[in-house]
This record gives structure tokens, C-alpha cells and sequence, in this order.
């Protein structure tokens, strides 16, 4: 990007440069006592428009944004690299006078963008932009200069693609400063989001399901498709006697859940081909579809259970335990057997009301809770490791567990509470607030860029569409 502090003039004589005018400035600039000499000099060094020696375009002017000017050479090598990457990535691509209007717009709500950054005091170091770089090839899982190597492979300049990122984070840092700082969301907000969120599910359904299938063999002539028919007919005809779903299932089904009863499970609409679930959606429980045909064979599905998602929504709420833990770990002067000793010793203590928990666990701890008296606060599933997590799930509220090994150590673990209700709606009133406010950033950003575009001072030169 070119000093946006500099003069839309200066720049242009700048670019001028190479010019008939620039070699008229230097034959001016030659001493006037030696006309004869002076002459031929400067016609030694001039070289008539369209005849340039060299091989280098000239460049000019396509837009005026306040003090700075975007080239046409910048516009055609912004076009080049968009259109690489739309063909790299098989995107139709636009005509070419579409794709220049468009582009040319981007560049000119960028420009106002980053000199507004500049005017705010903005600025991406480079510390920062190579820490940037470095997460962009990571998580293309190569090293940054493999990642240079395959981009200057493909035409582009790797120099040109940090200035780019570069000017990305400025405008991300500029865009968080003067639009999503200033985000706020209400608690009526969130209780309306929730509430439309809640009306949606009690409309969708979520179903529990059950399957009688007999399979149709790869390649089957018409008589075994057939047989394979009257033995499904024969499973339906049972059915409707009064036979046991699933029985049936394990007698007649060929499908990996026959020993099962033929459990699918819970499904919703859209996770089920759409003949079965044409079929299914006019169930009660309790009720089996007719006898359906698939390319791998004849079905027979009975409606289990069906609830709304949003009651499978509650009956899926996060449990939190609150707990805490004596926890010795294993070391050089401390070993696995020493470690497990000790904790049945201070089991046996506190199976006999001799001690308190907290206070065995200040005194005896290895970790950085002990402080708080073993205290590991709200645990959500998965916050620790799976050991730990069957040992403390198996226990009580009150209750304390035999010592118990990890990676970390052996533990003594003590469950002191546990709530779901509560844990279940901060969790979902978080993410109707953080839906809201993705939503307020999208358009209030949109809104902000086109105050910045229309405060700007912009200026098309020669042919430039508006």
C-alpha cells in the first residue's frame, strides 16, 4: 500500500516518472551556458511515447481515495491473484468487467479502512504478522517455508502476500475497536432467542426407532427378490397377529441390530432416507410401517418413541459435579506403591470421621489445589481425564472413592454436589448470546464499511466504472 499521507499530485508525478514530462524536467535542470552541448544530450536520452527502450508499463491513476490513489497496476495484480484462486478452487468465474468493478470497489473500501487504522494509530508490528503467518501455516500443516515455496510456485509473492495479511489484521483490529467493542446484548434479548429457539424445536420431532430387515443379495434374480418378499410379507403378516417386534427381529432380521431387538435408536427426519421418513412421520408409538423396499432389501420400521427436540434437548442436559481430590503423584522418592498406601491411609481416617477432607487435602496434596483444600470446583464431562471421571460418576454426593490412578497420580476423590438445570441453561443462554451477537457484528459491520466508503473523498479516473 502506498503512504496515504502523501499528495494524490506528488504521487502522480511520481509515477510519472518515466515520462516525456520527467525527461523535459531534466533538460530544464541543465546549465543554461551550454545550449549546444545541453541539446544533444538530452536528445541522446529522450525516447518518443510508445518507444520506450524498456519493456516495464507505464502506470497511472484508476482511483483517487482521499490522499492516497490506488494504480491500475495494483487492480490488474489484485485481479491476477483473485483469479487464481477462484480457478484453483473451481469457482465460476464472473466476466471480466464484473470482476474489475468489483474489485476496484473492495480496494476502495479497504484503502478508506486502513487509512482510517493509520489516522487511529493502528499497527500490526512485524513480531505480530509472523505470528500470524506462522498459525496460517500450521493449520495448512506445513512449515512457512514450505508454505512460501508452494505459494511463489503458484505466482504469487510471498513478500505481497504478508503485506496482504498484514492489512487483513489491521482492518480485523480497526473493525473490533469501532464496531464490535461497542456490541452490547440484553437479557431480553437472549430471553426472546431462546424462546423463538424453543418454539422451532417443539415443532421437530426426534424419533426412536426399530428395524425388521430382510436382505436382498448383490445381483438377486427376480425369483429370489421374490422369496425374499414373501419372507418379509410373512414377518409382517406375525406382526399384525400380535408377535413380539423384538423376537421378530432377532429371528427374521438380517440387519447388525437383529440380537438387539432391532434398536436403532433415536433419529431425527432428516437423518433417515426420505421414503422412510415419509412413512414414519404418520406414526403413533407403538405403530410399524408397511413392508418398504430398499436397493438392499425390505424393511419393516416400527415407531418406538417420538418427543420433540426440544424434550430431547432436556433430556440431554449437561451434568456438572462438583468435586474435589487428595491427589499424591508418582516420583523418584515417591513410588506407586508408597502413593496408593498413603491414600488408604487417609481413606481409612476419613471413613472414620478422624479428619476432614479439606484439610488432608492442604496437607497431603501434590497439586495446585491443595491450597483450596483439594477443591476442583464445577466439572463439565471431558474437563479431566476418563479415569478419574468413570471413578468420580460412580460416586454420590458425600461419597469418597478408594484410591484411584491416572496419568497423573493416584487420587482420592470426593463428590460434594451435583446440578444439570442450572449448568444446561447458562450454557445455552452463552450461546443465544454469543448467536446474537455474531448476528449485531455481521450487520453492524456491514453498516460501518459503508459509512467509512461514504465519507471517503473518491475519485474515478479516465474510463473506471463508478
Amino acid at each position: 500500500m502506498r503512504n496515504a499521507s502523501m499528495h494524490p499530485l506528488k504521487i502522480a508525478a511520481a509515477l510519472l516518472c518515466a515520462t516525456t514530462v520527467c525527461a523535459a524536467w531534466a533538460q530544464d535542470a541543465k546549465p543554461a551556458a551550454a545550449p549546444a552541448a545541453a541539446t544533444p544530450a538530452a536528445a541522446k536520452g529522450f525516447t518518443p511515447p510508445g518507444q520506450q527502450s524498456n519493456n516495464k508499463p507505464i502506470d497511472s491513476i484508476a482511483v483517487v481515495v482521499n490522499e492516497d490513489v490506488i494504480t491500475r497496476q495494483e487492480l490488474a495484480a489484485r485481479i491476477g491473484t483473485v483469479t487464481r484462486r477462484m480457478k484453483a478452487q473451481n469457482v465460476a468465474m464472473p466476466e471480466p468487467a464484473d470482476l474489475r468493478r468489483q474489485m476496484l470497489e473492495r480496494m476502495i473500501v479497504e484503502r478508506a479502512q486502513l487509512q482510517l487504522a493509520k489516522e487511529m494509530g493502528v499497527r500490526v508490528d512485524d513480531t505480530m504478522l509472523d505470528r500470524a503467518i506462522g498459525r496460517i501455516a500450521e493449520q495448512q500443516k506445513l512449515t512457512v517455508q514450505a508454505m512460501r515455496d508452494q505459494m511463489e510456485k503458484d505466482g504469487t509473492a510471498f513478500a505481497a502476500f504478508r503485506e496482504e495479511i498484514r492489512e487483513e489484521i489491521i482492518m480485523q483490529r480497526l473493525r473490533e475497536h469501532e464496531v464490535d467493542a461497542k456490541i452490547q446484548i440484553s437479557d431480553a434479548e437472549v430471553d426472546n432467542y431462546l424462546e423463538a429457539e424453543k418454539a422451532a424445536a417443539a415443532e421437530q420431532f426426534e424419533m426412536n426407532l426399530a428395524q425388521i430387515m430382510v436382505r436382498i443379495p448383490e445381483n438377486a434374480s427376480p425369483e429370489v427378490i421374490a422369496a425374499r418378499k414373501a419372507r418379509a410379507d410373512e414377518v409382517m403378516r406375525q406382526l399384525r397377529t400380535g408377535a413380539d417386534f423384538a423376537k421378530m427381529a432377532g429371528t427374521y432380521s438380517d440387519a447388525s441390530d437383529a440380537l438387539k431387538g432391532g434398536e436403532i435408536g433415536w433419529r431425527s427426519a432428516d437423518r433417515l432416507p426420505p421414503m422412510f421418513a415419509e412413512a414414519l412421520v404418520k406414526l403413533k408409538p407403538g405403530q410399524v410401517t408397511p413392508v418398504m423396499k430398499s436397493v438392499g432389501g425390505f424393511h419393516i420400521i416400527k415407531m418406538v418413541d417420538k418427543r420433540s427436540l426440544a424434550e430431547a434437548a432436556a433430556a440431554s442436559a449437561v451434568q456438572q459435579t462438583h468435586a474435589r481430590q487428595i491427589l499424591i503423584k508418582v516420583t523418584p522418592t515417591m513410588s506407586a506403591y508408597d502413593a496408593k498406601r498413603k491414600l488408604t491411609e487417609l481413606k481409612e481416617r476419613l471413613d472414620n470421621k478422624a479428619a476432614k477432607f479439606e484439610e488432608l487435602a492442604r496437607l497431603f496434596s501434590t497439586d495446585s489445589s491443595a491450597a483450596k483444600g483439594g477443591d476442583l470446583g464445577w466439572l463439565y464431562p471431558g474437563d479431566i481425564v476418563p479415569e478419574f471421571e468413570a471413578a468420580m460418576n460412580a460416586l454420590k454426593p458425600g461419597e469418597v472413592s478408594a484410591p484411584v490412578e491416572t496419568s497423573f497420580g493416584y487420587h482420592l476423590i470426593e463428590v460434594l454436589e451435583r446440578k444439570s438445570d442450572d449448568a444446561s441453561k447458562e450454557r445455552q443462554r452463552n450461546a443465544a448470546r454469543n448467536a446474537i451477537r455474531d448476528r449485531k457484528i455481521e450487520e453492524a459491520a456491514e453498516d460501518w464499511q459503508r459509512q467509512v466508503r461514504d465519507r471517503a473523498y473518491v475519485e474515478f479516473r479516465s474510463d473506471e466504472a463508478k
